[in-house]
């Protein structure tokens, strides 16, 4: 059903990756599944609050872990996040580590991302309306200091800054390519991150990301080949440590955005109001609605 607006229902929306399938201390929880016009999200949305904070909890894969990354629904879960009125998003991702450095069990707070994805609508302008939003930084630089913060605050081992590479999966690297990417100085690989991010810029979202690694994907030469087995065994290790350090960023819900995260689309619609279709209007509404307010003013 569709989600009503006005008085927002959540702050701060949390994107739940693998092993991460619900959140503790939830109070007031209620779930709502809202209709979308990019289709339905990968699951309910779990309202509630914790330690007063407003909270919208999405399980990426659905719970019961039935959606591979290249089908996932990444517009549908960015809309149905802003639809009740989440203005940060915390992205929890399971990740290969890339250098010797960043342990399996540590935590990186990633600034970049190079996308290998193939397969994934990445934009929800298109069919009439163009929009070329900036994204040479991708992260929300405040919600990511929050994290850290947030994060040496938990006890964990945390590396703030470094390249995510967004792989289509579901399988993973090659020897080769992992070798390659190594090449390239990444620091994480993965399969969820991208599209949702350029998607949340789009949203006028904040997003920053909670990487979790759990391996060493298949370039160390003295590591195992990455196993399911593997980055299970350690997901069951890192989930807990990931729930405190979410748990420790919930303030920032109650800060003021300053950043540029909410007016992302300032200047970056370049189809006249004019020429905006009535379905368009439709479908984009919650997004363009404070842009065409302001345009046509």
């Amino acid at each position: 059903m569709p989600v009503k607006r006005g008085t927002p229902q959540a702050d701060i929306g949390i994107i739940g990756g693998s092993g991460l399938y619900d959140m503790e201390g939830l109070e007031r929880v209620k779930e709502v599944r809202p209709t979308t016009p990019f289709g339905r999200p990968s699951d309910a949305l779990v309202l509630g609050m914790i330690d007063g904070v407003k909270v919208a909890f999405l399980s990426r894969h659905g719970r019961g872990h039935r959606i591979s990354p290249s089908e996932i629904n990444y517009r549908a879960n960015i809309y149905a996040l802003k639809s009740v009125g989440v203005a940060r998003i915390i992205s929890v991702s399971a990740v290969g580590s890339m250098k010797e450095a960043v342990r399996p069990g540590d935590v990186l707070l990633p600034d970049q991302f190079i996308d290998l994805t193939k397969r994934r609508s990445g934009t929800f302008f298109d069919r009439g309306v163009v929009a070329h939003v900036a994204f040479a930084d991708p992260i929300c630089r405040t919600l990511s200091m929050a994290l850290l913060k947030a994060a040496q605050g938990a006890g964990a081992t945390v590396h703030q800054g470094g390249t995510y590479l967004c792989i289509e999966g579901p399988q993973f690297s090659s020897r080769s390519e992992s070798l390659l990417y190594r090449h390239w100085g990444v620091d994480v690989i993965g399969m969820t991150n991208l599209p949702e991010a350029k998607l949340a810029r789009e949203a006028e979202l904040c997003y920053a990301t909670v990487a979790l690694p759990t391996d060493y994907d298949c370039w160390h030469e003295t590591e195992e080949s990455v196993s399911v087995e593997a980055i299970l065994a350690t997901l069951r290790k890192n989930v807990a440590l990931a729930k405190r350090i979410l748990r420790n960023a919930l303030p920032v819900a109650a800060e003021p955005r300053t950043c540029h995260c909410a007016t992302a689309l300032e200047n970056a619609v370049l189809t006249a109001p004019q020429h905006i279709s009535t379905d368009a209007r439709r479908r984009l509404g919650l997004l363009l609605a404070r842009l065409l307010k302001k345009r046509e003013a």
